[in-house]
């Protein structure tokens, strides 16, 4: 097998095709990579391993594992786990790192490999750079060996964390439906919510990592709303498959993302006194509605590139409460760590105490139109540099103010130039989304 000679960590692990672009040999070298860096830092280091259901996940959870082992690393084998559990336990257990083979929200022909330091928080970058080093050298130390590899169980010590600090019962008298995407979350999640006193429609919690995010879960939320809407349930979340999303739908079968689920966290945060500073952290990609609803409160919106890595960066920063995505990935200053089960807890912890419905703690973020166009071209840097492009930019920025936004970026692996547009109409996104269009096509297009 050749050495891997390109950049193999992306945004959120490496990720890609299972059997074609993640092999269980490569899951090996990642493994032994992994080990290397641990042993220079530790003569007997600890790993926790966990995986999500794909059909994929046991082999390539198996070679990491063997592969850890095989350099002189314990593992502890959580088996099929929620990326957030896993992080949480890293941390609570002060083990020297984790690993997750999980693809998240990505389809079951996907597959993934996510790799945590000794804090439950993503491998620093400059770690990252230094495992791609050593899989390109091949310098891993000697082959796999299932020694030093044991099965634990981390359930309950997962269900204390989520659930401490939450008074007794707290959801006693509520109805909650729970899609769980047939992934990590299939089993805790709703047990969580059992022992919160929850009564539990459980959807899609069967654990069939042949349909893993198929029609269902976080990305796909429509299921989960008619669940809701047609059962008479209080409300309903949707995980995806690793489970550190979570998306809500209310009892009007309304879906609430996580621009919905932070205002609702700050403002009651705000209302006891306790949001100081008056901060939230999102992304460039939280819609204008929830910044416009911030902004009503009082509360600043402070926006930073995609991916959770940025959003906490920016909450130690800042001293912000709450942070997260769009996507549902929210994550909490006590932990800074996203998990999509603490995260659903915390919100209908909110709802229960308010005797508020959650579609009313909602209602102010009016979630405005919002227009996704990419532009191929030679040179995905070129607009940066083009006086027409920035003019354009500003002027559509000036027209927009105070109503919606422009954000012109380029990808980060594609020859693409990305262009969002949200205006307070379909049209005006429209307008404005194609008048940016035409003119980076004619400035910097093939």
């Amino acid at each position: 097998m050749p050495a891997y000679s390109h950049r193999l960590f992306g945004t959120d692990g490496v990720r890609g095709r299972a059997d074609d672009e993640i092999t269980p040999h490569l899951a090996a070298q990642v493994g032994g990579a992994f080990a290397t860096l641990l042993r220079e830092r530790s003569d007997a280091p600890t790993v926790l391993l966990a995986r999500d259901t794909r059909v994929s996940s046991p082999a390539l959870a198996e070679a990491v594992g063997h592969a850890l082992a095989g350099c002189g690393v314990r593992v502890a084998d959580l088996g099929v786990f929620p990326t957030g559990g896993l992080c949480l336990l890293v941390r609570a257990r002060g083990a020297d790192g984790g690993v997750i083979v999980s693809a998240s929200h990505n389809p079951p022909e996907s597959n993934g490999i996510k790799l945590v330091d000794r804090g439950g928080l993503k491998l620093p970058l400059e770690d990252q750079r230094r495992i791609e080093a050593l899989i390109c050298d091949e310098g891993l130390g000697p082959p796999g060996t299932r020694d030093g590899v044991s099965a634990e169980d981390g359930s309950e010590e997962y269900l204390a964390l989520v659930l401490d600090g939450l008074p007794p019962d707290f959801l006693r008298g509520m109805r909650v439906v729970l899609d769980c995407a047939h992934g990590s979350a299939w089993r805790l999640a709703p047990e969580a919510f059992r022992r919160a006193g929850a009564t539990v429609e459980p959807l899609n919690c069967d654990g069939d990592g042949a349909r893993i995010n198929v029609a269902c879960g976080s990305t796909a939320p429509a299921a989960l709303a008619a669940a809701v809407a047609t059962s008479g349930a209080d409300l309903g979340v949707a995980f995806d498959g690793d489970a550190d999303r979570a998306i809500f739908a209310d009892h009007l079968g309304h879906v609430i993302t996580g621009d919905g689920m932070k205002y609702v966290l700050a403002v009651d945060l705000q209302e006891r006194g306790l949001l100081t500073p008056p901060v939230v952290v999102g992304t460039v990609m939280n819609n204008f509605g929830l910044e416009r609803a911030l902004i009503g409160r009082g509360i600043r919106l402070v926006r930073t590139p995609v991916g959770d890595r940025h959003v906490v960066a920016q909450m130690r920063e800042s001293g912000a409460l709450i942070g997260g995505e769009q996507s549902g990935h929210i994550i909490f200053a006590e932990t800074l760590i996203g998990d999509g089960t603490y995260t659903a807890l915390r919100v209908c912890e909110v709802v229960a105490r308010s005797g508020r419905p959650l579609a009313e703690l909602a209602a102010p973020v009016r979630t405005i139109p919002q227009l996704l166009v990419n532009v191929r071209v030679q040179d995905r840097t070129a607009w940066e540099k083009c006086a027409k492009v920035r003019a354009e930019i500003a002027r559509w920025e000036q027209r927009l103010q105070g109503c919606g936004r422009v954000l012109v970026r380029s990808s980060g692996t594609e020859p693409l130039v990305r262009i969002m547009v949200e205006a307070e109409s379909d049209e005006l996104a429209r307008e404005a989304s194609h008048t940016l269009a035409v003119v980076i096509r004619r400035t910097c297009a093939e």
